[in-house]
């Protein structure tokens, strides 16, 4: 998946990493602009296994130039290994990137595609210090803060997405995605100029202010177009569609995306962001809005046939389907070491990390890591299972550390732009959020080294300060930019979070100030030179971003303090130095409440209130962390789901509503609501016990397979059927800054097979090793595209999970400590089930679904919990003492094995 792109000199790319030193494409970059590789002699196939991730190697390629095309040498050469493990490729600026011409070419010959989304020239438009204006700063109904009294209204203003409410007063008469907009195009026979962007997207924030904000450029759009805006979180299958046809045609992509369709939205031509006039050989904006207005009055036949032949081949090339049910031998085996393969050549073994700057900090290429590192442990291979393990929990120390991390108010920035994970893109999005307090937690369980745990937990109380609806539900996003003093007529990036050394000392004090300065390497001059990279611009002259260039130890040593005395000091300049940004003004926070990245939030907390029961007695908690009892992660957890259950499913239809923002959402929910969410709730199940989540989960899945399930290829759409403005669907496979739906989902019904018995685990099985099945090319060929699919192919082939059966009442404190003991070891193969025989509504959930485990959940005679240990239809007579549990979970699977207890008996 692509990521915010343009040109400046933070390069707006998703994470990828190099692979196979065999796939090395060498560009060369001169300071006119050009960009050109070593041709091979035939162009590219585009397919549904090469051609996306194809085009996201060019992309790192594109961010990788902006950073260095400042160099004064008249060439560089760069290096860039490709994405695709078998295709050399080439890639030239003005040339299709792919053998799909654009319909406007393909009929008109004239105004070609290049430069439309161009990366080349950071002149194009200003430094990122210059953006959006006072105008973007609305409240909750679209009305200005400050009472700036705004010249037009459009019919944005009565949606409530905050990315569209921050375009209601433009001069440009938007229409939101529907079918008003769509019959008006038909009606008038207008080409649609559709934008699709997001709240905290700074490029899209800097064309609204160049081109949507000028009356002159918007009265071009008005007379000539049927202009449509779309918020990508609101709506990923129109995004998803178009922005295919962008990579597909431009080489890459990004936001702001800007596609031409025509009335019956196929598309004409596309890119990303437009500077408002002409420059550097680049067409501005009203350039091709005027050459896309000729061609469209001479040519429509041509660009409506071209279109359609663009959108079969689009469609082709995105579907992925398998005819047999059934994983090939040994593919499930190899999955998880081929994805760890790939990454390790691309390890930076001195500042963590998996391939060049932009870092990012994308949690499933640690989850692969780490599931690597079990199953070499397992194995007996214990050098290579500790050099796998090394890589993920270095990484996670060099994240912690750098300024990517927010140590002042907690929770972690998009990604950073330099490689000592320092200076950051200052947006937060709460799906980096979610699944960044899971492989921390994962860190904490297997090194039981308190630092992983206070990660998770500062994660987890910034998004309880900060993001949480008052009924539970979480928002999406912060953005990076914001005002540095009230009535600023311009926002800046990152002007709430950093920091002069003047003002550290206004607020700390001299001699605080300096203890402060020497841990967080701040600086008279500012701090943001440890790279080239940082701040090519001189953005941040004078400015610091906190890091950890120093452990708490080497700074104790040199301010002459003890490190839990240091720690409390610092604690306390981190809570008064909140206070002082507190009064800043803030950021803008995208408050919609989307329910997949609600999914991946309600699994983090459910988890974290078991494992935090882990942590030693007597630790010690600094601001950010509250030091909250883990059992309110829990209570989080719960609200966030009834949140959504309340206000987001439609429980007569059994039917998810895709996002919240003072009313349910017109877009439906969509794969990734379905699968994340059902995730979060199985986690939710397993710390809580309550089986109307287990029982919802069941509920969703079945709603799940009825909508996006293929039944006869496998795997499944990331849309539903039935709506017609959508051109294709397409099988999402890519692990990026958010797991793909089918990754998801395949783990997902492993996990459901485990728990359930009968002809429903079955069919669960059989589903997910047809979902697999569909993707095993893709894990062959570029395995570290898809790290969490292939976590589900060795959760596939490993041992059968291991199911702990706790028995006891539920929530009593011998119950609570059992369900904590089982959350204690790192096993990918585990589940866990609470059986309250006292529950009648877990009587009559298992008589159903298990009747087994129900049987044999019993609780000791003395009437103490119990938990039972089983696996390969076997099972260890059952413990009451939490320390015996977390021993037999310790042990390898081929521990002793007891099947002649009784129900209630306990090891002697």
């Amino acid at each position: 998946m692509p990521a915010e792109r343009w040109p400046g000199n933070r390069s707006h790319v998703d994470a990828l990493t190099p692979c196979a030193k065999s796939n090395i494409i060498q560009f060369e970059f001169d300071r006119r602009g050009s960009f050109s590789g070593a041709r091979r002699a035939q162009r590219i196939k585009f397919d549904s296994t090469s051609s996306i991730h194809t085009s996201e190697a060019f992309h790192v390629g594109h961010a990788m130039f902006c950073n260095i095309a400042r160099c004064d040498s008249v060439r560089v050469k760069f290096v860039l290994r490709a994405f695709h493990t078998r295709d050399r490729f080439s890639h030239s600026l003005g040339k299709n990137a792919l053998p799909i011409r654009t319909p406007l070419e393909a009929a008109a010959g004239g105004l070609r595609s290049s430069g439309l989304s161009d990366p080349s020239f950071r002149q194009q438009s200003p430094n990122r210090s210059t953006v959006r204006a006072q105008s973007n700063m609305r409240g909750d109904d679209g009305t200005a803060d400050g009472g700036v009294v705004h010249k037009f209204t459009n019919r944005l203003s009565k949606e409530q997405s905050p990315y569209l409410l921050q375009h209601a007063r433009n001069p440009v008469d938007w229409f939101p995605w529907g079918q008003e907009a769509f019959s008006k195009a038909l009606a008038e026979d207008k080409p649609i100029f559709l934008s699709v962007g997001y709240s905290t997207c700074h490029w899209c924030h800097v064309m609204e202010v160049e081109s949507f904000e000028n009356e002159q450029v918007a009265n071009l759009m008005n007379e000539w177009f049927v202009n449509i805006k779309v918020d990508r979180e609101e709506r990923p299958d129109v995004d998803k569609v178009y922005m295919t046809y962008v990579q597909a045609t431009q080489g890459g992509g990004g936001w702001p995306m800007s596609v031409f369709l025509t009335p019956d939205l196929k598309p004409i031509v596309g890119g990303t962001y437009f500077a408002p006039e002409d420059k550097y050989g680049r067409p501005g904006f009203k350039t091709v809005l005027k050459r896309v207005k000729e061609v469209w009055a001479t040519k429509k036949d041509a660009l409506r046939e071209a279109g359609d032949q663009v959108v079969q081949q689009l469609a082709e090339a995105t579907s992925a389907s398998s005819t047999s049910q059934d994983l090939p031998e040994g593919i499930a085996q190899q999955a998880v070491q081929l994805c760890a393969n790939q990454l390790t050549k691309g390890f930076d073994s001195k500042l963590g990390g998996f391939g060049l700057p932009p870092k990012f900090p994308r949690p499933v290429e640690i989850a692969v890591m780490l599931q690597r590192y079990k199953r070499l442990d397992q194995s007996g291979k214990e050098t290579a299972a500790n050099k796998a393990l090394d890589m993920a929990l270095s990484s996670l120390r060099c994240m912690a550390r750098g300024g990517v991390h927010d140590h002042v108010g907690g929770g972690f920035h998009r990604y950073s732009v330099d490689e000592y994970w320092h200076v950051p893109h200052f947006e937060k999005m709460l799906y980096d959020q979610g699944q960044l307090v899971n492989v921390y937690l994962d860190a904490f369980v297997i090194w039981k080294e308190t630092q992983y745990a206070l990660v998770a937990r500062d994660i987890l109380d910034y998004l309880r300060r900060e993001m949480t609806h008052a009924d539970g539900g979480i928002f999406s996003a912060e953005d990076a930019d914001s005002a540095e003093f009230e009535g600023a007529a311009r926002k800046k990036e990152g002007a709430f979070y950093v920091w002069t050394n003047q003002e550290i000392e206004e607020v700390l004090g001299e001699e605080r100030a300096a203890v402060f300065a020497t841990h967080y390497y701040v600086k008279p001059d500012g701090n943001c030179d440890l790279s080239r990279m940082s701040d090519p611009h001189n953005e941040f002259v004078g400015k610091n971003v906190l890091i950890e260039r120093k452990s708490f130890a080497e700074t104790a040593a040199k301010v002459g303090h003890s490190v839990e005395d240091l720690a409390e000091i610092i604690g306390q300049c981190r809570e008064e130095l909140y206070a002082f940004r507190q009064r800043r003004p803030s950021p803008q926070l995208d408050d919609k409440v989307i329910v997949a990245w609600n999914g991946l939030a309600i699994s983090a907390f459910s988890r974290a209130s078991r494992i935090l029961g882990l942590e030693p007695q007597g630790l010690q908690y600094h601001f950010p962390v509250t030091g909250c009892n883990p059992k309110e992660y829990l209570h989080a957890a719960e609200k966030a789901a009834a949140f959504i259950r309340a206000k987001l499913y439609d429980e007569k239809a059994k039917r998810l509503c895709r996002s919240y923002r003072q009313r349910p959402s017109v877009a439906p929910g969509f794969l990734d609501d379905y699968s994340f969410l059902i995730n979060g709730l199985l986690d939710l199940y397993e710390a809580g016990g309550d089986t109307q989540w287990l029982s919802w989960a069941l509920e969703l899945q079945t709603a799940q397979d009825d909508q996006f399930l293929d039944k006869v290829g496998g795997g499944y759409y990331s849309t539903a059927e039935g709506d017609s403005s959508i051109l294709f669907r397409v099988k999402e496979d890519y692990d990026g800054a958010e797991p793909s739906g089918n990754s998801v989902a395949a783990l997902n019904l492993l996990r459901l097979s485990s728990l359930l018995s009968g002809d429903m685990s079955e069919q669960f099985h059989r589903t997910a090793e047809h979902l697999m099945s569909v993707f095993e090319a893709k894990v062959r060929e570029v395995a570290m595209a898809i790290p969490l699919m292939c976590c589900a192919f060795d959760s596939f082939a490993g041992p059968s999970k291991r199911q702990i059966v706790i028995a006891g009442v539920k929530h009593a404190p011998d119950t609570d400590a059992l369900v904590t003991a089982a959350h204690s070891a790192y096993d990918p193969d585990k589940i866990i089930l609470q059986i309250d025989e006292t529950d009648a509504v877990d009587q009559e959930f298992w008589k159903v679904h298990n009747p087994m485990a129900l049987a044999m959940a019993r609780r000791s005679r003395e009437g103490k919990a119990l938990a039972y240990v089983c696996q390969n239809f076997t099972c260890l007579a059952p413990v009451s003492d939490p320390q015996s549990l977390e021993q037999l979970l310790r042990s390898p699977p081929a521990a002793a094995k007891v099947t002649n207890f009784k129900p209630g008996s306990t090891v002697k």
